[in-house]
């Protein structure tokens, strides 16, 4: 258990952290205060630079069983905070204002009950990734050599989710998050003078066809196997300018689907569009794919253990607000293992998630990291032996 020691520590490392983020990517000193924090829990193992920039530690009960992992993420998000609290981001256009500090502290949590009442068999992993807000990072993670070391049996993670109640957790068995990606489609044509147009090759009518083509690829719906959600984000034709008629432009569009499968097939589409109207209108066409998220799936042995473990401690739970169309890396830890995704509350007019006025709530810490807990001891038991000092 945690003493109130502990979550006066614990709530002054998380405010810490949200002092100083780091965007994805770039999460140097993140990940050596979280290596500094997890040396003084003596680990058998502490990994670091898995995957960029991330870090493991290894708490192995020399006993065989499954290695269960518990993730949280590094990064933080290029949003100026507008926040009056003493620990608001000192970093100009930075903040933590996805709860990513305050995943990481329950992750450190339930690393300190782990050291002083280990585990009866197995080992428990604490995984801290890198890039997750790009999509990139977990699966940079699990492609690492070093990952093969700590491959997981069973992977959980908890993301915090205003609009629930304090406390209360949405999940379920099946999908959880969609998966995403941005697909950028840039069109190259030729300049003119505005006064003689037909000496250039303007992009611009390509784009007015290409705008409602997107987007009735997707118009989003109820969250079956057959979502799929087409918005386009960003429109640039040409310059500012009333001299020149464009020679160039660009179209943002985020691709959703309810599953891995179905995003090669939608991304397919979306591009052979670009590619028949860069033809007709006589365009070159380029393609570039950013922030790429695999579908996370809710394995349902995962889920069930999560269940148990809530139902035995008495926290709340149900299937309400999920699946998401909102997309989270985690499921790519679901690749090797059985996984699970759980969304916490932290009261339903709580901030908004990746809005300028957030900022996680320590009063959660306790919670996410008693559920983590019990999860490890269902499945791993607790070791009857006294550790040594």
């Amino acid at each position: 258990m945690l003493t109130n020691l502990d979550l006066l520590e614990l709530t002054t490392f998380r405010r810490e952290l949200h002092q100083f983020p780091e965007i994805s990517g770039e999460e140097v000193e993140t990940a050596r205060r979280i290596t500094e924090a997890l040396k003084a829990l003596s680990p058998t193992r502490i990994l670091t630079g898995l995957g960029g920039h991330g870090v493991a530690a290894l708490f192995d009960s020399g006993e065989e069983g499954p290695t269960v992992l518990f993730r949280a993420e590094l990064d933080a998000l290029p949003i100026a905070e507008q926040n009056d609290i003493a620990w608001a981001s000192t970093i100009k256009g930075k903040s933590h204002v996805c709860g990513h500090d305050g995943h990481m502290t329950m992750l450190l949590a339930l690393g300190r009950m782990i050291a002083r009442t280990p585990v009866a068999r197995g080992r428990v992993v604490l995984m801290f990734q890198p890039a997750e807000e790009d999509g990139s990072g977990a699966k940079a993670v699990v492609a690492d050599p070093a990952y093969t070391d700590i491959q997981a049996d069973w992977a959980f993670a908890i993301h915090i989710e205003p609009g629930r109640p304090f406390g209360y957790v949405s999940t379920c068995a099946g999908l959880i998050n969609c998966a995403s990606l941005g697909l950028k489609i840039k069109l190259n044509g030729k300049t003119a003078h505005a006064a003689d147009p037909e000496d250039g090759i303007s992009p611009a009518q390509a784009v007015a066809q290409l705008i409602p083509a997107l987007d009735a690829l997707g118009n989003g719906g109820a969250l079956d196997d057959d979502f799929r959600l087409v918005t386009i984000t960003h429109v640039n034709v040409g310059e500012p300018t009333f001299g020149i008629a464009p020679g160039e432009a660009a179209i943002y569009a985020t691709l959703r689907t309810a599953g891995d499968n179905g995003m090669e097939n939608l991304e397919a589409e979306a591009r052979g569009l670009a590619l028949s109207a860069s033809a007709q209108f006589g365009l070159g066409v380029e393609f570039d794919v950013c922030d790429s998220f695999a579908a996370s799936i809710n394995d349902a042995d995962a889920y069930a253990v999560a269940v148990a473990a809530m139902d035995g401690i008495g926290v709340m739970h149900s299937d309400a607000g999920v699946p998401m169309r909102a997309s989270e890396d985690f499921g790519v830890f679901g690749w090797g293992a059985k996984a699970a995704m759980l969304c916490l509350g932290p009261g339903e007019d709580y901030a908004a998630l990746h809005n300028p006025d957030y900022d996680f709530p320590d009063d959660l810490i306790p919670v996410g990291s008693a559920i983590f807990e019990r999860i490890a001891r269902d499945l791993l038991g607790t070791a009857t032996a006294v550790p040594t000092p």
